[in-house]
């Protein structure tokens, strides 16, 4: 794994997340894109840090773990 890979992996999951403006669920993502633990959290890391993706985990589902894009246009 390297930076090259990474990148590639979270255009994967950016693809995947612009393209339907809803809230995801972590496995939804997984099943979706087909990647690897590794790969995804590594994915969702790097989008993270650059602020396009945000986390949301809703009290009544202690379990969950929804990821938004962050689209902003102007």
């Amino acid at each position: 794994m390297n930076a090259q890979s990474i990148g590639e992996c979270a255009g994967v999951v950016w693809r995947l997340l612009y393209g339907d403006k809803r809230r995801w669920e972590y496995k939804e993502i997984k099943a979706a894109t087909g990647l690897s633990n590794r790969d995804l959290n590594a994915a969702i890391g790097w989008l993270a840090r650059e602020g396009k993706i945000q986390f949301i985990n809703l009290p009544d589902r202690e379990e969950a773990l929804y990821i938004e894009l962050n689209l902003y246009i102007g």
